[in-house]
């Protein structure tokens, strides 16, 4: 089930209540609710991720019990999911909007009660007691969450087609410049809502294994070329009309209600696994969303063991798309094209290859597509082919080698123009965003000085290192290779040993390895360091060549320090601050005049 630890939600009302005895962790792993649509349904609701194996009847049995407080408590029936995975089980079912916490307290208790570990919990927990009892604290707690005024509220909207929000806090209604937020413990009567001054915005989704910051910012470059004042949350932060607002990883609900709730006309939110599984979508509806692509990441988390999970995973975008709405996929993923059937949208396919047999089929159906062909990209709408420029003329594509980017340019470009922005304007944006390394901080960022090329990028998955390095290879020439390497501390050891053999692939000279200090998540000091060593050790490399630093900004100086005129030095960067450190430190050796060989600054 991977490295995490057990996260309980809790009524606010049990605050102080016995805690748990360890035994239940062994019965289950991790209860929680869902606030949006999600793996399972389309609905809000709450999960439990039981360990182990287990029997059918015991699933029966749970059934049985979530079906009997449903009626106990007069929530209507909803959806029930129960989804294997290597761990165990996730149990799921939908429930009342107001009604989350202590569907997560129904939840435990007919799971516990299917297994008959009730006597488990300790005294005065609703789940110890006997069945009737555990009832009548089940109602108090739900009398207690109950807010009709809220689900009124949600209701009209919902009636009106009006987009809301809600947290733990906060509901507004509408997006953008069209919303207005209240306080939940101050709710406004129905009666008394502007509801004509309340409305959604242009809003599309953006999820996928490597990509998605560049795809965000190309996507909002090409919005407010289009004259509309955009928003966008991604792993940087939250960026309201080219400004940061917000430093950090806001690739989760937090920084999509922080874009929806500012005075934007249109939103584009970068949409990661982890909120994705956590808590669901943030969003019940958006006009447009994307799947980049699906590569070994983050297996082991949240029931997630393959790349067939991963890609329903992400896929949970869909859910926010009505039949108006489009989802732009990646004819060159296998998995993507299997998953693509029964989706309730329209769908447009982006490919490296025009000719792609899907894409051709789609087109000759009247469908959206986008793909290169003799070196241009075409965006077409059935039979009519709109031609956005050369493809090795696109900054971002680095001269034609950087295929991920030109599939990025690609799937942006379908984004934009289902969100109405004319091919013209798509055209003029990619032949010049990238033209400056303020476009696309931390994403393929290039610099030559001294007699080298640094390349730094975000890369931190196989994938995205193979992309990267194949564009250092080409780029770079005969020269030497150099990189830095790490990983995040909740990756699985066999996902960072697979990091170590894609970096090995590309016989580097060297290789750094770093830690990360604000990616340890769990393991040890050098930990991940020392896998990544003992892999690459074994893959044939000498000890001599496999330096091993404290920090991201050091593994970057021991690499600069290291290299020789003809060298090329690869910096795949994760923490912000790293980055910003060492994009510092290049623009001056670029400044400067510094030559390979030197000492840097602040070293003699």
């Amino acid at each position: 089930m991977g490295r995490r630890r057990a996260r309980r939600a809790r009524h606010p009302s049990l605050a102080g209540a016995g805690r748990l005895s360890a035994i239940v962790s062994l019965s289950f792993e991790d209860s929680r609710r869902l606030t949006g649509p999600n793996l399972y349904f389309a609905e809000p609701g709450a999960v439990l991720e039981a360990v182990g194996e287990v029997a059918d009847s015991a699933v029966a049995a749970w059934r049985a019990n979530i079906a009997t407080m449903r009626e106990h408590l007069g929530w209507p029936e909803a959806t029930l999911c129960v989804r294997a995975h290597h761990g165990g089980l996730a149990l799921a079912f939908a429930a009342p909007i107001d009604q989350l916490f202590t569907a997560t307290e129904v939840n435990e208790w007919a799971w516990m009660a299917a297994i008959g570990k009730t006597e488990l919990f300790a005294p005065g927990h609703p789940h110890g007691t006997d069945p009737d009892s555990a009832l009548q604290m089940l109602l108090r707690h739900s009398a207690a969450e109950r807010r009709p005024d809220l689900f009124a509220l949600i209701e009209i909207a919902s009636k009106r087609g009006v987009p809301v929000l809600l947290d733990d806090d906060c509901l507004s209604i509408g997006s953008g410049k069209r919303s207005q937020i209240w306080p939940l413990a101050a709710l406004p009567h129905p009666d008394t809502v502007a509801w004509s001054r309340l409305g959604g915005i242009p809003t599309a989704l953006v999820t996928g294994s490597n990509g998605k910051t560049t795809t965000v910012r190309l996507l909002a470059a090409m919005l407010n070329a289009h004259g509309l004042r955009c928003g966008f949350s991604c792993t940087d932060g939250v960026f309201i009309d080219g400004r940061m607002l917000e430093a950090g990883d806001y690739s989760g609900p937090a920084g999509a209600r922080s874009v929806l709730r500012a005075p934007v006309e249109a939103a584009i939110l970068e949409t990661a696994r982890g909120g994705l599984l956590r808590r669901g979508l943030a969003v019940g509806r958006a006009d447009a969303a994307i799947v980049t692509n699906i590569s070994d990441d983050h297996f082991g988390e949240y029931g997630i063991d393959d790349l067939e999970g991963l890609t329903d995973a992400k896929l949970i975008v869909a859910r926010a798309l009505d039949p108006r709405g489009t989802l732009v996929l990646n004819a060159d993923n296998e998995l993507l094209r299997k998953r693509a059937q029964g989706q309730p949208c329209r769908v447009a396919w982006f490919s490296l290859d025009d000719s792609h047999p899907l894409l051709r089929s789609h087109r000759a159906n009247g469908g959206t597509t986008c793909g290169v062909l003799d070196n241009r990209l075409w965006l077409s709408h059935g039979d009519a082919r709109l031609d956005l420029g050369a493809v090795s003329m696109m900054p971002l594509s680095a001269n034609g080698h950087a295929a991920y980017n030109i599939s990025n340019i690609a799937g942006a470009s379908l984004l934009a123009d289902a969100l109405g922005v004319p091919a013209t304007t798509i055209s003029d944006v990619v032949l010049r965003f990238g033209l400056g390394r303020e476009d696309n901080p931390g994403r393929l960022e290039r610099w030559q000085f001294g007699g080298i090329s640094v390349l730094m990028d975000y890369a931190h998955n196989p994938e995205g290192l193979h992309g990267l390095l194949s564009i250092a290879r080409a780029l770079g020439g005969s020269g030497r290779l150099g990189l830095i390497l790490g990983q995040a501390g909740n990756r699985g050891n066999t996902e960072i040993r697979s990091l170590a053999a894609m970096a090995a692939r590309f016989e580097p000279a060297i290789v750094v390895l770093k830690e990360m200090q604000g990616f340890m998540r769990g393991r040890a000091r050098a930990e991940v360091a020392q896998l990544l060593r003992d892999a690459l050790l074994a893959l044939g490399m000498t000890p001599e060549s496999l330096p091993m630093m404290p920090s991201e900004q050091a593994a970057a100086r021991e690499a600069l320090a290291w290299a020789r005129p003809g060298d090329t030095i690869v910096l795949p960067v994760h923490e912000r601050a790293a980055r910003d450190a060492v994009r510092r430190l290049l623009d001056h050796l670029e400044e400067t005049g510094w030559q390979a060989g030197q000492a840097l600054p602040g070293t003699s």
